[in-house]
């Protein structure tokens, strides 16, 4: 491999802005210091003061290989992550067929080892009727981000809805347990009765549908499970004002046995915006009323929250009930594809997720250094990965360098998801993504990548 030395680089690494060059040497930083001379031959990158970030972490992405490969693929999505700044991924088991086997686990890493520019980890998948599947496991600790439980419906059918099920996982895992948390019968309980009332859906709905009470119960009753069983619990993509009671700042990350994540979609839309984005953000669960975002962004800022993600879920424009006309995403509005009960739930945004969190850096919404906290540093202690998330000698070189200076407008040729859209197509940002280093490999660069090597899997301190 390639002997990188990055010069004048702006580190923003552990609460720390400073200037230093950085030694990237066999897939790792072997130096950081003010100035960096050697004879050994290098490939210099001349930073000029450009940032120079730890790669994000992303814990939950859908990537859709095996099976769903017409709308995203391990190799397409972890391009778009790169090119966004994003070095590692972990990835939901909602596959065809889910990854509720070893065997079926397995196969997913090997695909990875084969295709994707960014390091990786899948997650175990968790049915109602694969207890003793879920529970071998627990010998793959330091192999195997977590296991994933669907406590709510969503992309997939992977519904764990029997509380014999739920018990016996919660007390016998041994590694952290991932969950969607939302009340099934109170989700199709609020539909029938909408339903009944006004007959035709739309897109405005659905957070009436999926409202702030059926989370806040699957998350109260997640997390009475996990104390009964001192279980690792993880609650993905909070979403309501109502359950960030259940979550605390009085211990450190690193201490905390029940954590919680919030993802980018939910710190920037709001249920206004479905007047003019429709179904294309449909997502479980649903953006809701801008009061829950505004209560979002301030326990993310005190620590209840305790990481930035973006549940990256790619469908079609037709599975999300629209076409490109004169370039434009158009709504169907008669067909197969038409209708908020047609529409797919989920939004592609792993490309833009740094991006969207520099946007509101520059708004003076969150500190630089938070977002590195919430989307790097806290990502690796959370779930103990083993020497990333952080700029520090010895540990994989996984790091990008961001121009806060210069913007990028979100366009369909700048695109790199296999659906070919975004909801934030026509959005300016104030910030690009320069270089990405995975594991030492420079894997994207100005605009192009390099697939000449591919991610590793990640391993955990457990």
């Amino acid at each position: 491999m390639k002997t990188y030395l990055i010069k004048d680089a702006c580190i923003v690494n552990e609460s720390a802005t400073f200037h230093a060059d950085v030694l990237i040497k066999h897939q790792r930083i072997e130096k950081i210091a003010p100035q960096i001379h050697t004879k050994e031959a290098v490939t210099e990158i001349v930073a000029n003061g450009l940032h120079l970030l730890p790669g994000v972490i992303d814990d939950q992405v859908h990537f859709r290989e095996p099976g769903l490969t017409h709308k995203a693929n391990i190799q397409s999505e972890a391009r778009a992550a790169v090119a966004g700044g994003v070095t590692s991924f972990m990835e939901m088991p909602n596959t065809n067929p889910p990854a509720l086997t070893q065997a079926l686990l397995e196969e997913k890493y090997k695909i990875a080892a084969q295709s994707s520019l960014a390091n990786y980890s899948f997650f175990m998948g968790v049915s109602n009727d694969n207890y003793e599947e879920v529970m071998k496991t627990n010998a793959k600790k330091q192999e195997v981000c977590g296991i994933k439980i669907f406590m709510g419906s969503s992309t997939g059918n992977m519904l764990v809805d029997n509380a014999l099920t739920l018990d016996k996982v919660f007390s016998g895992a041994e590694l952290l347990i991932a969950t969607h948390c939302e009340e099934e019968w109170m989700i199709r309980e609020n539909l029938a009765n909408l339903k009944a009332s006004k007959g035709i859906l739309e897109a405005s709905d659905h957070p009436i549908i999926r409202n702030q009470e059926e989370c806040f119960e699957s998350s109260f009753k997640a997390i009475q499970f996990a104390k009964k069983y001192d279980s690792r619990l993880h609650i993905l993509h909070i979403s309501t004002e109502k359950e960030l009671q259940l979550f605390s700042n009085m211990l450190p990350l690193k201490d905390k046995r029940i954590t919680a994540e919030v993802c980018v979609h939910h710190l920037h839309f709001t249920a206004d915006d479905y007047a003019q984005l429709g179904n294309r953000i449909k997502c479980n669960p649903a953006i809701k009323a801008a009061s829950n975002r505004d209560a979002i962004w301030k326990a993310l800022l005190d620590d209840r929250l305790d990481i930035i993600a973006t549940d990256h879920a790619p469908h079609t424009m037709e599975e999300k009930g629209f076409y490109r006309k004169d370039g434009i995403l158009t709504p169907y509005t008669s067909g197969d594809h038409a209708g908020y009960e047609k529409a797919h739930a989920g939004l592609p945004l792993v490309q833009h997720s740094l991006q969207l969190m520099l946007h509101y850096v520059k708004e003076g919404k969150i500190s630089l250094e938070k977002v590195v906290e919430k989307m790097s540093h806290a990502v690796a202690d959370c779930f103990q990965i083993c020497e990333r998330g952080y700029i520090r000698e010895g540990y994989y070189a996984d790091l990008v360098l961001v121009d806060l200076q210069n913007g990028q407008t979100v366009t369909p040729e700048n695109i790199e998801y296999k659906c070919g859209w975004s909801p934030l197509e026509g959005f300016q940002f104030n910030a690009t993504v320069k270089n990405t280093f995975v594991s030492g490999h420079l894997a994207y660069g100005n605009g192009q990548f390099d697939a000449s090597k591919w991610g590793k899997r990640m391993v955990f301190s457990r």
